[in-house]
Order: structure tokens, then sequence, then C-alpha cells
């Protein structure tokens, strides 16, 4: 840094903080450090005292806290998403859309690594709002040298680091299984929870069936919603291992592709999840445990809206919900401000 006449600061960089002090009024930040001086700002520095400035010197191959942060956005947005103005040698990423935060955590972490700048960022796979922030990046001093940021800009891989997949309008089929509700000896108290978690994405019902318990017509009216366009189909109720619960090998019997059938989630633990490969569409055929009709939020809450973002769910996502699968149940339920399925 080099010290110059204030008079002659405008368009340099602040390497420290200006302070100002009025007495029984305040004492405080006037300028922070690495504020670019105005014109305007000149009256205000000298109010103060300060007739001469520490101002960062340009050098050759190092770069201000702005500039590193303007490569640092550059590695992380990806679609759907755009920055804030740079302040303090910080960006934000806010959402464009509602959809499903997707995060390259590989390549999160490989900049998170390397040290003297940092990406940090709401949980991945969770469903994000238009105009919500998703992440904020800066570097730790207020000066770099450009190799390093050339090296992150390496080390994150061609791809953002970040990206959202909007939300997508789909139809929703419902097979309501267990031959008690068929015979209307209790009432069915499944279906309208789901439509109520279906209408939160705007997801529309198409039909509902009552095969009960006949592990056939349970195969036969999936593949006949699904012929009916159904972009997914929901088969509730009839999970567990107990030899007169059906659904699993009903679902299995369409030739559907079973990712899987069991859970580390507490409520959920018996999901079924599987695709339909309908052409080159893959329609999501679901097997739901009963705890999804008395719980307020289960496994089908964490895959409801990767399901919607058509977000596909391998097995391995599955079994990492072990940690953060358990629900507290909480008697203020915040989700998904909360631990649940992170």
């Amino acid at each position: 840094m080099k010290e110059i006449r204030t008079e002659d600061a405008v368009g340099h960089v602040l390497c420290h903080d200006i302070t100002q002090i009025i007495k029984d009024e305040k004492k405080g930040v006037l300028f922070k450090k690495g504020h670019v001086v105005r014109e305007e700002d000149i009256p205000a520095l000298l109010s103060v005292g300060k007739e001469h400035l520490f101002v960062w010197e340009k050098q050759e191959g190092i770069l201000h806290e702005n500039e590193a942060a303007e490569i640092l956005y550059k590695i992380s947005a990806g679609s759907h998403m755009h920055g804030s103005e740079i302040k303090e040698g910080k960006i934000e990423l806010i959402a464009d859309c509602n959809g499903i935060l997707k995060i390259r955590r590989d390549a999160l972490l490989a900049v998170n690594r390397l040290g003297e700048m940092m990406i940090a960022s709401r949980h991945g796979d969770f469903p994000v709002k238009k105009g919500d922030k998703i992440a904020g990046t800066r570097i730790i001093p207020l000066v770099i040298e450009k190799e390093k940021m050339e090296h992150a800009t390496e080390v994150a891989g061609a791809d953002p680091i970040f990206s959202i997949l909007p939300f997508h309008s789909k139809k929703a089929a419902i097979v309501t299984t267990g031959s008690e509700v068929q015979k209307g000896l209790i009432k069915d108290t499944f279906t309208p929870v789901l439509r109520e978690k279906l209408e939160e994405y705007s997801c529309c019902v198409i039909g509902q069936t009552m095969p009960g318990d006949d592990r056939h017509q349970i195969t036969r009216d999936i593949l006949d919603f699904i012929d009916k366009g159904a972009d997914m189909v929901i088969c509730s109720g009839g999970m567990s291992v107990d030899p007169d619960d059906r659904t699993p090998g009903a679902i299995k019997d369409t030739g559907t592709e079973i990712i899987t059938y069991g859970a580390p989630v507490l409520p959920g633990a018996m999901l079924l999840l599987s695709y339909y490969n309908k052409g080159e569409k893959l329609i999501p055929i679901l097997g739901l445990p009963g705890c999804v009709m008395y719980a307020r939020r289960t496994i089908f809450d964490l895959i409801l809206p990767r399901i919607m973002a058509d977000d596909p769910i391998c097995a391995e996502e599955i079994s990492a919900y072990g940690e953060g699968g358990l629900c507290l149940n909480c008697e203020i339920c915040t989700f998904p401000n909360c631990g649940f399925g992170k």
C-alpha cells in the first residue's frame, strides 16, 4: 500500500477502515477497507481528519478483492441465477426461479481447501425460491495473487459449482391399496395428505384407483395411468414386509427399475422408489409407507421436490440420507430450515 493526499485518492482503494466519531452520537465505520474512494467522499474524509490515506497500490500479478470476487462468481454461478453487486469484496448468488439447488460438492470442497478464499452456500438438493440467496463468495485478504485465482478456476473444473433445476408442472396418479380402504371399512386419510403436498408444487392429480390387495390389479392400474399420461404414480399403503402387503411386488411387476426398497430415514424407512422407462421419459413410481399419512415431514418431503425438478435420484443418494435422516418431530416444525435430510 502507499500513502497519498486525500484529495488525490479518487478511484483508489482504501487499505483500512476509516472511523468516524461524533460526540454523544456515534462511533463507527465511515468507510470500510476495500472502499473505492469517490469525489463525493473527499469532504467526509477530511472532516474526520484524514488528510492522507493509505491506499492499495496496483501491482502486476496481484488482484484486489473485488477482482477476485468476480472470478469466484464466474466459477460458481450456473443456470437460473444472478450475482449481486460487489460489496466489500463479496458477491452473492441469487435464484432467478423456483427449483432445486444442485451443487458440485467435490468442486466446492476443492476451492474452499485452497485457503485465502471461500464459497459458502445453503444445502444442495433442497428447494429454493426466486429471490433466495444461494451462496456468497469472497477472498479472505484484501489482495491475492492472480496465480491463486487461476488455480481456483482450474480445480473447480469447467462446469459451474451451482445450478438450479426449475420445477415442472406434472400430472400425478394415486393408487390406494388395502382392502380395508377398498371396502370402506376405514376412511381414506392418505389421499388428502398427498393432494396437499402435490399442490405445493402445482402438481395435478389425474386419477385415483382403489384396487385393494389384488397384486395384479395394482400393476394394471399403475400401467394404465402411465398410458393415460401420468408423469408420476404414487402407491399409498401396503409397504410393510407382511406377506399380505402386495404393493412392492405389484410395482416390481410393472417392469420398472427399482432404485431402493427401504431408506435410512425416519419417518419413511419403507419407501420404494423406482423409475419406469417409457421411451426417453422416466416415470417415477413410488410406494409410500403409512407414516406419510400422519407424520408432518417424512422421506416423501425430501424426494418430492427433486422429482418435480426432473432430478433423478440414485440409490447412493438415498443411502446418504442416513446422516440427517432422523426427524426430531419438533413441536413447532420449521422444515426445511432444520437438519432433517441434511
